[in-house]
């Protein structure tokens, strides 16, 4: 956002900071039933009939008011079936919605941008019935063990439940949850001997996976083609041990005059563990040419691009060619503040997931003992998440404490809103000197990023060549 006297509004932080009525007791009451679900539902101690009883009693004025009451009637009890356990899911799925949109409204007010109402699922691709069902079965036996009772017999039986579903398309998503969860879960078997345990991550899995076992629940909201200029904001990277993805966040400008719109675009690939830091973009780089776009600070120009209802590119390198330079602080300062965000789907609404475009400026960066660094501006603080700024770029969070301008994307974990830096802007010798986060994926001159990119370039070709030696033996 941009100060009022330029034409643009001002990012507020002091909305920000403000209480939300009813949000601690909403997740209280997740964090009840997370306990409930972590010491396993087969025989179930008062303090875990309690925790079932709170989400029921939560839901109590929502249409799912006497399915999660009877299944929390029965889980308490300990004779909980299948269908009892996708209404207990579909209750904590419907109070973090809740959550998450109660959190989104708070930052719209913030940012002076609203979202669109999210569109009607298209009913999804006829589903094999009896994978889902066997899928169903397991994360039902999960419920009953719990975390703390699992253990690798358990565990095991997601295998030939993955390996059934992959062969199907429609299915490869949910096969890729379970398979996912399950390996995370076995590689912390058995689970009475774990001294911590990510309660509130594994209950989301569980409930996510239980819900897209559903005929029908995988289905894609309705979208439509984007022909336009694509403006490129900053760039979001998602690394893990075996896998990496980029996430561009971008201003969409139609060709018909239209709204413009705030979009994302996303492009993953499977990695080796010892491929990290710059070396990650040899690995997406190939795949999407937009990411080239945003290191050279260039526009694109889509024609017919598959546009989601959530703001979600599909993208196909076929559908766009690149276009003239286009400043990334210039877009966030003229353009933004006039986009429309897009929808959440109904079942991607979880506070995990939000993510809002913003640009600050005017502010001072000042370190807190408790909140790390913090920017204070519009009459509040907005504390920075330093340790989501990637290395596989020049942004630092030395960087952003010394910066005058930042876009950023809005997001919100424990219990606060934090800023995510994507580009920082500073005035060195009274010219403006902008740092990005993504400056390094379409390649880079920088001593640094160059010699890091060699290094995987050389671990990568070491691979290839031990693989082939493998392969011919």
């Amino acid at each position: 956002m941009v100060p009022a006297d330029q034409g643009g509004g001002v990012m507020r932080a002091d909305v920000l900071a403000e209480e939300i009525d009813g949000l601690d007791e909403a997740l209280a009451v997740v964090d009840a039933f997370d306990e409930a679900l972590a010491s396993g539902l087969l025989r179930p101690q008062p303090a875990q009939a309690a925790g079932l009883a709170a989400l029921a009693g939560a839901l109590a004025g929502s249409p799912l008011a006497g399915k999660v009451a009877e299944a929390a009637e029965k889980a308490a009890a300990g004779a909980a079936g299948e269908d009892h356990f996708v209404a207990l899911a579909a209750g904590r799925t419907a109070l973090l919605g809740s959550v998450h949109d109660a959190l989104a409204a708070r930052a719209a007010e913030a940012t002076g941008r609203s979202a669109a109402e999210p569109a009607a699922p298209e009913p999804g691709a006829q589903q094999a019935v009896n994978v889902l069902a066997a899928a169903r079965s397991w994360l039902s036996d999960l419920a009953r063990c719990g975390w703390r009772g699992m253990d690798h017999e358990v565990v095991s039986g997601a295998a030939p439940v993955v390996s059934a579903m992959l062969p199907d398309p429609a299915l490869r998503r949910l096969a890729a949850l379970l398979d996912g969860f399950a390996d995370e879960l076995a590689a912390c078997c058995p689970g009475a001997a774990l001294e911590r345990l990510p309660v509130r991550r594994w209950a989301d899995l569980w409930s996510r996976a239980l819900l897209l076992t559903l005929p029908g629940a995988a289905g894609a909201t309705a979208g439509g083609r984007a022909t336009g200029r694509l403006l490129p904001l900053g760039v979001d990277l998602h690394e893990h041990a075996t896998a990496v993805q980029a996430q561009v966040h971008a201003v969409f400008e139609p060709a018909d005059g239209s709204t413009a719109l705030l979009v994302r675009a996303s492009v993953s690939a499977p990695k080796p563990e010892t491929v990290v830091g710059a070396g990650l973009w040899q690995l997406l780089r190939p795949h999407m040419s937009l990411l080239a776009a945003a290191g050279e600070g260039r526009c694109m120009d889509v024609t017919g691009m598959p546009l989601t209802a959530e703001g979600d590119l599909v993208w196909d390198d076929a559908c766009a060619r690149p276009g003239e330079p286009a400043d990334a602080f210039s877009t966030a300062r003229v353009a933004m503040p006039a986009a429309a965000d897009l929808a959440t789907a109904p079942l991607d609404r979880h506070p995990a997931r939000i993510a809002v475009p913003v640009f600050v400026e005017g502010y001072t960066a000042a370190q807190d003992e408790e909140k790390g660094l913090v920017l204070t501006f519009a009459g509040g603080e907005l504390p920075v998440d330093t340790d989501r700024v990637p290395v596989a770029g020049p942004l630092t969070p030395e960087a952003v404490a010394k910066s005058a301008a930042c876009i950023g994307l809005l997001r919100w974990d424990a219990g606060a809103f934090r800023l995510q830096p994507l580009a920082v802007e500073s005035v060195v010798r009274k010219k403006p000197v902008a740092l990005h986060a993504g400056a390094w994926a379409g390649g880079t001159a920088d001593k640094t990023g160059a010699k890091a990119e060699k290094a995987a370039t050389d671990a990568a070709a070491a691979l290839r060549e031990r693989a082939g030696r493998l392969l011919r033996k």
